[in-house]
């Protein structure tokens, strides 16, 4: 997998957009690529170090996740380590199942503040 690759199914989940908003706290973080879903991210990569994701999650399946796979991490944010989870590119995790992890992601934000609207 590569960053377009990666880039590309994100797009593909529909109503996604992306930013690179970290740019203006620290420049280091000017390549963290931001995926979202009205208006909410659901995922993030480092587009010049392309090795993880950061994906949303529910802290239950975080927990699942860190016992089927080692190559899981906490996120780069220490406070976001409740509901977030990174996930080497790498290590022992399929790419089929990054894919439906970020998807699950997606899922999760997208109900999350579909439900809020209404």
């Amino acid at each position: 997998m590569d960053i377009e690759e990666f880039r590309d199914y994100c797009l593909s989940l529909g109503d996604v957009t992306e930013k690179t908003p970290f740019g203006k706290f620290a420049r280091r973080y000017d390549s963290i690529l931001v995926f979202y879903v009205l208006d909410h991210m659901f995922c993030f990569v480092d587009i010049d170090d392309f090795r993880f994701v950061n994906v949303k999650s529910t802290p239950d399946e975080v927990e699942e996740i860190k016992q089927n796979y080692l190559s899981v991490s906490s996120p780069i944010n220490r406070s976001m380590k409740k509901h977030w989870i990174q996930l080497d590119f790498d290590g022992d995790i399929p790419d089929s199942t990054i894919y439906d992890l970020v998807k699950r992601a997606y899922e999760i934000v997208k109900d999350k503040y579909t439900k809020k609207r209404k």
